[in-house]
């Protein structure tokens, strides 16, 4: 039977999504939204409008973003929040300069590899103490704020206290979440007690409130960083995963750091796109448009069996280099410089088949001694020309299922992205920070902003990042456009993890892909399944240096909003 639906769901013609829109791509769900002094784009309505209340408070882009971030925790639990790690890039005006942020978390130093053999364990679970690190997000948002804030912290966490004490709706994609979330959670600890204190999961529209988070901000706000790393909370936390069998401790999370880091780009077509390095994967992206770079798109319809075809056999080539280099570089020598270079991307290109799809590949070699994910992206732009590019996580939905006494918030379980074999750059170690999925996006064009962008989803973001790239530079869409526009997913490459890729894998594609790009895929033996709502989600603003206007685009597949004044 599901045999049958799929073939007939991807029989139907390509869907129109504008309904009669009077300019634009057939998909186009909006308009850009355009503003000059200030641009906020988030994943949820109202962390859009505690940005704008900060920014017309005097605050900068990198204010606003905390704010909004902060929020998203209290609204959107099912994706994000203080217990999960965060990363970002800032434009900074003053200095016209990019700046990265690691504010991703490392593993327990009591926990080992022997104690996962111990437990006869191939693979780290998604779910109770083991998958839990330190969650970087707190510590990151005062190292931004130290840096580029302007306003209080009390000031910029005051919207997510007041929504968390006082309570708002639950929105359409969270209630969904929430209620298989405590389907699979609800019997572990406090879990019910925060999420589902009427004993069920809050439906769409109801109203949630979370006064135990209300609190732990509210010391967050008073107390700074160390209220969390080392106060009380840390003292609670700490309580609690030694009753729970768990391993982090108050010395993981007094001892955290966050690292500043240099972003690294690649050009494409005059364009520089620029990521973070490892651990996380955002050089997957640089190395699929080099690889990309090679093919004239003017000629290569958008779409076209072609068009898809080179998109995953790059993405396939790329994510073997991915399973094996990318990790902690405390921990691993991983060839940067060498796998973002053109010259290699050239070698790698030479491996593609236009008419046969690739079924083993092994990882490029130098000189050197993930499956679904939930996650929120939100990025701001102020009147100084300041801007940032914020992603934060909580790995898989609301995170492990270890929810702290009386904090308000659960753990995220980033963990689970180890290795447990050993030998491999991202094996498990103690005080090791895990291979990380999420990873924020900036475009220059002639040492000036040009984009602050980035697309949520586990092992889809590389994917999206390039998707958007060349919807904007190779077929001229807007950025709205080019988050519409119908997206491809590969799934079956290697992993970090462990797994190796056996066979073509399979490619999903949304609704718009024609049945004749279908068949012509299948022809060069590809294997295409259709996929519901994993495709990430997106936001985006670009900047116009000629008319000095923020333009400004959301995720239609989920509750976002963009917004400037």
């Amino acid at each position: 039977m599901n045999k049958l639906l799929l073939t007939l769901t991807l029989c139907l013609p390509a869907t129109v999504f504008a309904q009669d829109r009077l300019m634009g791509k057939a998909w186009t769900t909006r308009s850009v939204v355009m503003a000059q002094r200030g641009m906020a784009c988030t994943s949820h309505p109202l962390s859009t409008q505690a940005a704008i209340d900060v920014l017309k408070a005097g605050g900068t882009a990198i204010d606003a973003a905390i704010a909004a971030n902060a929020m998203e925790g209290v609204v959107e639990p099912h994706v994000n929040g203080i217990g999960g790690d965060l990363y970002a890039i800032v434009w900074d005006a003053k200095t016209k300069k990019l700046y990265g942020l690691n504010a991703s978390g490392r593993s327990p130093y009591s926990l080992t590899l022997d104690e996962f053999k111990k437990r006869g364990l191939t693979h780290i679970p998604a779910t109770g103490p083991l998958p839990v690190s330190v969650p970087g997000c707190v510590d990151g948002w005062f190292e931004l704020h130290k840096r580029f804030g302007k306003l209080p912290m009390e000031k910029l966490l005051s919207n997510a206290i007041h929504y968390a004490r006082e309570g708002y709706p639950v929105h359409d994609e969270a209630s969904i979440s929430w209620a298989s979330m405590i389907s699979r959670l609800g019997n572990l600890p406090n879990v019910k007690e925060t999420y589902a204190p009427n004993g069920a999961a809050p439906k769409r529209g109801e109203i949630f409130k979370n006064p135990a988070l209300a609190n732990t901000l509210e010391k967050i706000a008073k107390g700074g960083r160390d209220a969390f790393y080392k106060g009380d909370i840390a003292r609670t936390i700490d309580a609690f995963m030694k009753r729970v069998g768990g391993f982090l401790s108050y010395r993981d999370l007094a001892e955290h750091t966050s690292d500043w880091i240099e972003p690294v780009s690649t050009s494409y077509r005059g364009y520089d796109v620029w990521e973070l390095p490892p651990n996380g994967q955002g050089i997957a992206a640089l190395q699929m448009l080099n690889i990309l770079e090679g093919y004239d798109f003017s000629k290569i319809p958008w779409g076209s069996p072609e068009h898809v075809h080179l998109f995953v056999e790059a993405k396939k080539l790329v994510y073997e280099d991915r399973a094996k280099y990318y990790a902690d570089p405390a921990f691993a020598q991983i060839p940067v410089k060498e796998l973002i270079s053109k010259p290699y991307a050239n070698e790698r290109r030479k491996l593609i088949d236009m008419n046969r799809a690739l079924t083993k590949i092994d990882a490029g070699s130098f000189n050197v001694a993930l499956k679904d994910g939930d996650t929120i992206y939100l990025t701001v732009a102020d009147g100084e020309g300041n801007m940032v590019s914020l992603i934060q996580s909580n790995f898989r939905g609301f995170g492990s299922g270890m929810v702290p006494d009386g904090l308000g918030f659960m753990f995220q379980d980033r963990g689970e992205l180890y290795s447990l074999q050993e030998g491999q750059n991202n094996t498990y170690a103690p005080h090791k920070r895990p291979f990380h999925t999420i990873i924020p996006a900036f475009v220059t064009k002639d040492g000036q902003p040009f984009m602050s962008f980035g697309v949520m989803g586990g092992s889809f973001q590389p994917l999206g990042h390039v998707q958007i790239i060349m919807n904007m530079i190779d077929y001229g869409m807007n950025p709205q456009e080019a988050g519409d526009a119908p997206r491809i997913d590969h799934q079956g490459s290697s992993e970090p993890t462990g797994e190796k890729m056996e066979g073509v894998g399979e490619i999903t594609l949304e609704s718009g892909y024609s049945y004749e790009t279908i068949r012509d895929l299948m022809r060069k033996g590809h294997k295409i399944g259709f996929g519901l709502g994993g495709y990430g989600g997106y936001q985006a603003i670009m900047y116009d240096a000629k008319n000095k206007v923020y333009h400004g685009a959301t995720e239609s597949r989920k509750d976002g909003q963009a917004q400037g004044y």
